[in-house]
């Protein structure tokens, strides 16, 4: 019980190294293309996944990733750990603080990118076969709520990481972003939790079932999140707290997990427990212990277990066999126009110039961490099948490219992101400047010696 043999755990390490070491390389070659990281970690699982490693060498494949009779079931609690924990880091980076002067511009577009492209997103069911999209679950009412968020999703991470890439997440126009998407995109995977709340009843849906799942996962919320604000604010620093004592980011991760449990054992899915103890951490620790516990959590899973989920991901897809590209095509375009013009429009309507409006367009249609989530939990669940899969996940890929490209483009040009970035001046973080200054203390360190 518990044991592997050498053989197989040797297997599984190599296979996981093999993995991870080109998640990283080809995220670092998409960061120096000017491309969003989470793309090069896809396509590491697209190439070494059955879309062209097992494709073109399907032995080889095999090899490495189902070695031994277990190893697809422990690559598959690796994915699943990755997902929890870019869903807590998501819930770290919740905004619950505006500046009076953004109130209004932050109420209208957390309203308007929201409850409108998901009506939208709705209302396309109809024109097109979703049934040929429907997973093992068979429910309908779940994909159409799937579909639906795929339309209004945003991505906090992607889009954060493309502020950090460009040295403009100081600016006004980045705090105001990842603050709608923080809330834009938790209303959403309160809708997410009730699909796959619904999803997993057997038999036909009811109005009764829609709204018990509704109950519970709305009860859940409130539960939750002002018991963690109750532990956080009054318990966790005592004395007595022995477990804090004992690790600080132990505790937390604890925390993280035993909410995320009791999510699943109340049919929501296990990642939203995990997005709402980062929340519920965000809203309560002292700053300092905030910052301690964000730099700590960040670093371990943006090192390990996130690259390697991005990189499972691209294993899960089968371009070569289950991938329509003209329906993709349709797909995106209808998704990007949708979005993209009512933010556009929503923009217009509180009276911020065409330039401004454009940027919020752009960015609020990077869907990118938070599509790919979309698409694993929903195809997890039985709610889509493998073609949506893919469909969902490519659809997350290209639109980050495209906010990536075009904020990029608009800085180049020595345009304003928005009033009250005109003296911008971008600081950006370069890594390679941190591996020189490592390369010279070394350096240095070792002339010292002699």
């Amino acid at each position: 019980m518990f044991d592997f043999s050498s053989i197989e755990l040797s297997h599984f390490l190599l296979a996981t190294a093999i993995l991870l070491a080109l998640a990283h390389l080809l995220g670092y070659f998409a960061e120096r293309l000017m491309i969003p990281r989470v793309i090069g970690e896809v396509a590491a699982g697209i190439l070494l996944g059955p879309t062209l490693l097992g494709y073109f060498y399907p032995s080889a494949f095999s090899w490495l990733f189902s070695g031994f009779p277990q190893e697809d079931r422990m690559f598959g609690l690796m994915f699943q750990i990755g997902l929890t924990l870019l869903m807590f880091c998501s819930g770290l980076k919740f905004h619950t603080k505006f500046k009076k002067g953004d109130g209004k511009i932050t109420t209208v577009l957390v309203l308007a990118s929201t409850i409108l492209p998901f009506a939208l997103g709705w209302i396309a069911t109809n024109l097109f076969n979703f049934q040929q999209f429907i997973g093992p679950a068979n429910s309908e009412f779940a994909i159409k709520i799937v579909i639906a968020i795929s339309i209004a999703v945003t991505s906090i991470p992607v889009i954060s990481k493309i502020f950090n890439d460009l040295g403009i997440m100081h600016s006004r126009f980045a705090k105001l972003v990842i603050a709608i998407a923080g809330v834009h995109d938790t209303l959403l995977w309160v809708a997410l939790g009730i699909a796959t709340s619904v999803a997993g009843h057997s038999g036909s849906v009811t109005s009764g079932a829609v709204f018990k799942s509704i109950g519970i996962t709305a009860g859940f919320i409130m539960v939750t999140l002002f018991s963690l604000s109750f532990l956080f604010k009054n318990l966790t620093i005592r004395n007595g707290n022995f477990l804090f004592r004992a690790s600080h980011v132990g505790y937390f991760l604890f925390i993280m997990f035993v909410v995320s449990s009791i999510a699943g054992y109340l049919n929501i899915d296990t990642i939203f427990g995990a997005l709402l103890a980062g929340i519920g951490a965000k809203w309560a620790l002292p700053p300092t212990l905030f910052k301690r516990l964000e730099q700590s959590v960040l670093q371990i899973s943006f090192s390990w277990f996130i690259p390697v989920y991005f990189a499972v991901v691209g294993l899960k897809l089968d371009l070569a066999k289950h991938f329509e590209p003209l329906f993709f095509l349709q797909y995106l375009l209808f998704a990007t126009l949708a979005q993209s013009i009512i933010v556009f429009l929503a923009c217009k309507i509180i009276h911020q110039d065409r330039l401004t409006s454009m940027n919020f367009a752009m960015a609020m249609n990077a869907r990118g961490g938070p599509g790919i989530v979309l698409s694993t939990v929903a195809f997890s669940a039985g709610i889509i099948n493998q073609d949506f899969f893919a469909i969902l996940v490519m659809l997350a890929l290209i639109t980050s490219w495209l906010a990536g490209s075009w904020l990029r483009f608009v800085l180049n040009k020595g345009w304003r992101l928005m009033p009250g970035d005109e003296d911008l001046v971008p600081e950006k973080i370069n890594n390679d400047s941190d591996i020189i200054v490592l390369q010279q203390q070394i350096k240095y360190e070792k002339l010292e010696g002699k």
